[in-house]
């Protein structure tokens, strides 16, 4: 009797849910191409929603981490966050308007072109380490693209996702975006849904139980994961500044993101150096741990046990581990850790590591540090340090990944007008602008047949005409062919 209330409460929820999606599908089969005015007037909600419970989203956020600073929440989330909705207000009536394309020769006076039609009811499965920037900014792109939305957000963050449920619902009919809250059960019944589009950010693990899910209705999906970002330090650059944009991309959010540098790739004759630079710029940026304002808490006692056996494991095994600080348990907080030449098969350099703790590993030239990247899967980011362009190019020729930034590390991701994205491992899909705006459309293609309808002539039973006009067509192909082999010889 005492799990009976929990049972109802999550068949509560799903019925929530289904309802939702049928009054969305409903309202989408009502006005299926919604103007651009409409599209922007939701855009404009959206902003007005975020700008006015912005201090109410930070301190949410922040009792849902145990701490997270409110200027963290507001630069990390807040912020790109509205760039994301004023990029897509801006730019909307471009992105609809019909793209033209060419017609060869053969079927004019003819003409093509594309229109990108909404897919109809999104679902957006949101996780807990950026869940007000990873709901918002995905539903962006849909409502750009004109879709409805459901909304799930992580059950880790409950305060946030209860906060989101709110606010949406103040500003939305549920017909237009909606959030439903719950477990892992309710996150389910989402995916089981004939949605017309999924997207889905967390992990492989989950992601693989949301495609089979998914598969069910056939529903496409899209896919946010992460993996094992590497940061190659080439010896040309300066160890200084490589290590001021590790160390930020690597302790912001106590390393709970993404696409933070997973492990550095450093010259052997440096790694020292590099490890020292690493940890005094996280000294600079955090000159303590505790009731530090600025540091974040790791998000569950779960997650910080888990990091703290992957640290000890690492040095049990003859790793060296440096840190200036120690950890707080009262805090859950782990203050920023170096671990030097960590063995492979250890769990730091098995998976992705979501915590303020970085393994630096030593290269002697550059192929064996390409070596390392490609025999790992494919990330979602890849952090590249040098000045030297053909090093540069080199490097992204002979690596994959989901994204890059060269000199530095995140922006990438905080590019508009750039596709953010996994690639095998780290996802399937991009999103962000106009890539979003086409994910979360149908290119449909159409062909206007001109004044005359010259492949009527060609119709059946074939006689001399279409043997003439086939011999034409194939002679030229082969006239071309012979031509490009010319070329090249």
């Amino acid at each position: 009797m005492m799990n009976q209330p929990v049972v109802l409460s999550v068949q509560k929820d799903i019925s929530d849910l289904h309802r939702v999606f049928d009054r969305q599908r409903e309202a989408f089969q009502s006005g299926q191409y919604p103007s651009v005015q409409a599209r922007r007037r939701l855009l404009k909600r959206l902003e007005a929603m975020v700008i006015g419970h912005e201090r109410e989203i930070a301190q949410v956020i922040g009792a849902d981490f145990g701490h997270r600073s409110a200027d963290e929440t507001k630069l990390l989330e807040v912020v790109p966050t509205l760039n994301a909705i004023r990029y897509a207000y801006k730019r909307a009536a471009r992105w609809m308007k019909p793209q033209r394309r060419h017609v060869s020769i053969t079927f004019q006076p003819g003409r093509s072109w594309v229109i990108y039609q909404p897919l109809g009811v999104v679902g957006i499965v949101v996780p807990w380490n950026y869940p007000l920037y990873l709901a918002i900014a995905p539903l962006t792109d849909a409502l750009a693209a004109g879709n409805r939305a459901i909304i799930k957000p992580s059950e880790s963050t409950p305060l946030f996702a209860e906060l989101l449920h709110q606010i949406v619902q103040s500003r939305f009919d549920e017909s237009e975006v909606a959030v439903v809250t719950g477990g892992p059960d309710v996150a389910q019944a989402l995916c089981s849904l004939p949605l017309d589009h999924l997207l889905f950010t967390g992990s492989a693990r989950v992601a693989r139980q949301v495609m089979k899910a998914a598969a069910e209705n056939l529903t496409p999906v899209t896919l946010e994961l992460g993996g094992k970002s590497p940061a190659i330090v080439c010896p040309d650059y300066s160890i200084d500044k490589a290590a001021r944009s590790i160390a930020l991309g690597k302790f912001l959010n106590a390393g709970q993101t993404c696409v933070a540098p997973d492990y550095v790739l450093a010259p052997a004759e440096k790694v020292t150096q590099v490890a020292q630079s690493v940890l005094e710029y996280a000294r600079r940026f955090y000159p303590r741990i505790d009731h530090n304002g600025d540091y974040t808490s790791i998000v569950s006692g779960r997650h910080y046990k888990r990091l703290l056996q992957a640290i000890e494991e690492a040095g049990s095994a003859g790793a060296t581990i440096l840190r200036y600080d120690d950890v707080r348990a009262e805090e859950r907080k782990i203050g920023p850790t170096i671990v030097l030449e960590p063995p492979r098969d250890c769990l730091l350099m098995r998976e992705e590591i979501f915590g303020p703790v970085l393994p630096i590993v030593t290269y002697r030239t550059i192929d064996e540090a390409l070596g390392e990247v490609t025999r790992r899967e494919r990330p979602l980011a890849l952090y590249c340090f040098t000045n030297d362009k053909r090093l540069r190019q080199r490097i992204l020729m002979k690596t994959f990944s989901g994204g890059v930034t060269v000199n530095g590390t995140l922006l990438h991701v905080a590019q508009e007008d750039l596709p953010f994205g996994g690639v095998g491992a780290s996802g399937m899909g991009a999103y962000h602008g106009f890539e979003g705006f086409k994910r979360f459309s149908h290119a449909r293609a159409v062909f206007a047949v001109g004044f005359m309808n010259g492949s009527e002539l060609l119709a059946p039973p074939y006689g001399k005409l279409a043997r003439l006009v086939g011999r034409l067509l194939i002679g030229r192909r082969r006239q071309a062919q012979r031509r490009v082999r010319q070329l090249r010889g």
